[in-house]
């Protein structure tokens, strides 16, 4: 297939060479010990005092070339795990945000780890989504749990492959642990690890903390599948242009992939950004920008020119409700991005720059991703598609619906979708003019009203609780008092108003 691009090979090469550059001359502020003797170990000028990290080029590009073509992500089911670069791009759930538009209510609030359990529990039923990214916090976790709990509360509801972040190495020892529980043995865990990790080791510009440095580091050390990101802000943190933002985030992303490799040759990785410009005139968080996706666009050259996996944060969307401004700007930039050949698109669930989740929305957003990877998909061009035979035995003022081949390909030819409404307004109106978040939030409530066919085994579900005393239930139940939304059909059809409308003129 042919990607949709912006930058020539002159312009790639410039955009790698310079980012070799600042990392030879301006260097990175790393704050972590370990990491600034790793540094020093393999060939980099270190200055502890300064805490400055220069990686001259040969090094950079001596490590880089150890990154593999592809990653693997595993869920607790085999079948879902996930090998890309493959055809279709990968499609996750947007993740942490702390809130969640109570279903119930309709009234924002802190989510909670039951929230976590019931967003699973769907996620493992909607298939347009490959990954479920943990959508948000959990406000009810033990202090010593945090991490544990939204991981738990995830394995325990969905067989896909789940990720998401941790604070320290501490809490990622402890996820460990439970997937050890749930695989049946330590050994069993280890043959096939099925719990995926992210961080941001990178603070842009150029500084390396410590808590996700040592995450990266100890990741690496162990063979744990983990990815990176990095999350620029256009203005704020780079330079106020597309290309300023490419040449400083394609720097930080080399300096954090070469600590992965000089951590262990080998380490699987994902080219991965969350590119987003502020808005000038108040410096509002605008992850709903058309540039978020021209910006993978360009990503995705570089991942390419790299030969690793790409991936991005798309669709993000600033609109607080399920409205037109959510439509479009959780519409255009991950389908540019899939144009574009990214191999993972994080882009679910989540409204109000990534602060809250909502379970119409990720209903409406699953959609929107089976369209993405309709598009991507191609054209699917043969001779046999072409039709040539079928159009000259139909013939001139013929009808192509009742062929046998009509017929044959009406579940492939065409994407059909089960929340656009594509009736005749009459119609749509005498149904109730409903809503596309009113069918959404009917077709999660059912989901969510049949048992979970992902749910862990009772007997392990008990062991995990006696290993880790006070953790919390994390079922995926219907809360109290959410019930189906009562689309009433109209009483008077549409033609009647009209007449009454044209006998006032």
């Amino acid at each position: 297939m042919q990607y949709f691009s912006y930058l020539t090979d002159d312009e790639l090469d410039y955009v790698h060479q310079s980012s070799l550059e600042i990392l030879a001359e301006t260097g990175l502020l790393v704050r972590n010990e370990k990491a600034r003797r790793r540094f020093a170990d393999h060939g980099a000028d270190v200055d502890h005092k300064s805490e400055m990290v220069r990686i001259p080029a040969e090094v950079v590009e001596k490590y880089r070339k150890l990154v593999p073509p592809t990653v693997t992500l595993r869920g607790r089911d085999p079948a879902f795990d996930l090998t890309f670069p493959r055809e279709l791009p990968v499609i996750a759930t947007a993740s942490s945000a702390p809130d969640i538009v109570d279903p119930v209510t309709g009234v924002t609030r802190r989510a909670t780890s039951d929230d976590i359990a019931r967003i699973a529990h769907l996620v493992n039923e909607l298939p347009g989504f490959d990954l479920f990214s943990i959508s948000t916090l959990a406000d009810d976790a033990a202090k010593d749990q945090f991490s544990l709990t939204r991981f738990y509360a995830a394995l325990k509801n969905c067989k896909k492959p789940v990720r998401t972040s941790v604070y320290d190495v501490r809490e990622a020892k402890q996820v460990i642990r439970l997937g050890e529980i749930i695989a049946g043995s330590k050994e069993a865990y280890w043959q096939r690890p099925f719990i995926n990790f992210g961080y941001c080791a990178v603070v842009s510009p150029l500084t390396m903390d410590f808590d996700s440095t040592e995450t990266l580091m100890y990741f690496a050390e162990n063979g744990i599948t983990a990815y990176g990101t990095i999350a620029p802000m256009g203005g704020l943190s780079t330079p106020l242009s597309l290309p300023g933002m490419l040449v400083l985030m394609n720097a930080e992303w080399l300096a954090a992939a070469t600590l992965a490799q000089m951590s262990r040759a080998g380490t699987e990785q994902i080219y991965n950004f969350l590119p987003v410009f502020a808005d000038m005139r108040d410096g509002a968080y605008a992850p709903g920008a058309i540039e978020v996706g021209m910006m993978n666009s360009a990503v995705c050259q570089m991942a390419r020119y790299y030969n690793v996996p790409a991936g991005g944060y798309l669709g993000l969307t600033n609109a607080k409700v399920s409205d037109a401004q959510a439509g479009f700007e959780k519409g255009m930039s991950p389908l540019m991005g899939a144009m574009s050949g990214a191999d993972f698109i994080v882009m679910g669930g989540l409204q109000d720059a990534l602060m809250s989740f909502d379970f119409g929305q990720a209903a409406i957003d699953n959609e929107i991703a089976l369209m993405i990877k309709k598009a991507r998909a191609g054209f699917g061009f043969s001779r046999e598609s072409a039709s040539v035979a079928e159009i000259k035995e139909t013939g001139a003022a013929g009808m192509f619906a009742d062929n046998p081949a009509t017929l044959a390909r009406m579940h492939s030819a065409v994407l059909m979708p089960e929340l656009a409404d594509r009736n005749l307004r009459e119609k749509w109106e005498l149904e109730g003019a409903s809503t596309i978040h009113q069918r959404a939030m009917n077709k999660v409530h059912s989901i969510l009203s049949r048992p979970n066919p992902a749910v862990l085994d009772p007997e392990i579900d008990a062991q995990i609780h006696a290993e880790f005393p006070g953790l919390v239930s994390a079922d995926s139940h219907l809360p109290e008092g959410w019930n189906p939304l009562k689309i009433s059909p109209k009483t008077q059809p549409r033609e009647r108003r009209v007449n009454r409308r044209h006998k006032r003129k």
